[in-house]
């Protein structure tokens, strides 16, 4: 199996070399890695300026990269630039949470997306900002249920999170916010964005917000496609 990893903390993440690490266990590891923290940039690119892309040392008899850009320009060097022919992608392990309606912002979960462009099974790794550097000693537990129920049969992506502590695992759908926002003026003409954990009154624990609240490792199968195909099915009739 070739596996390409990649994260959107940065090449410098105490938890990049840790997945890779893991990985190694189960094919040939490639790893591209944003130069800088590229957290928030969810599917963004960069097509206008050239690039920095540099060789980095990040684990033994792995080929790496830092790429002066975003996770989905990671994935498109490790395709585009490297010969790609990857089976699946890691992007992780996040330092704190990927839930809800939030993912959409995320570079982590961005980057599986870009991913999914080439057929590349993707999986999302995110954990508690609390235990996000030892979250890779549930990569096992995790990857064994994933195999057991045959998962890569029902879709190709799929987001992970991982709380602190863990009673189990459950499949998930995607839940609401989970951070809320606010700019506080900081002087002159600045502003900084600031928030905290949106109030969550669910307890259906097949909502990932749920399900990781109550201590469990989500894991929700994500859609690449942004058409709502009910809708496409009940107006396409207007075509004639």
């Amino acid at each position: 199996m070739r596996i390409l990893i990649t994260n959107d903390d940065g090449v410098a993440s105490p938890a990049l070399p840790q997945l890779i690490r893991w990985a190694k266990k189960h094919g040939e590891v490639t790893a591209v890695a944003p130069k800088v923290e590229q957290s928030g940039k969810s599917h963004a690119i960069d097509f206008t300026s050239a690039i920095e892309i540099k060789k980095v040392d990040l684990a033994e008899d792995v080929e790496a990269w830092a790429v002066a850009s975003t996770p989905a320009d990671c994935v498109r060097f490790g395709v585009a630039g490297l010969g790609g022919g990857y089976d699946m992608l890691l992007s992780g392990i996040n330092r704190g949470y990927n839930l809800g309606a939030d993912i959409v912002y995320s570079g982590t979960v961005g980057a599986i997306f870009e991913g999914a462009r080439e057929d590349i099974m993707g999986i999302a790794l995110s954990a508690e900002f609390s235990v996000f550097e030892t979250a890779h000693e549930y990569l096992d537990m995790i990857f064994d249920f994933m195999k057991a129920g045959h998962l890569e049969k029902y879709h190709c992506l799929y987001n992970v999170n991982i709380p602190p502590e863990v009673k189990g695992i459950r499949i998930t759908r995607q839940g609401g916010i989970y951070y809320t926002d606010r700019f506080v003026p900081c002087g002159g003409d600045m502003y900084r964005v600031d928030g905290e954990i949106a109030p969550d009154a669910c307890e259906d624990l097949d909502v990932d917000i749920a399900a990781v609240n109550a201590g469990y490792i989500s894991i929700t199968p994500l859609a690449a496609t942004r058409t709502d195909l009910t809708a496409f099915e009940e107006l396409k009739h207007l075509n004639g």
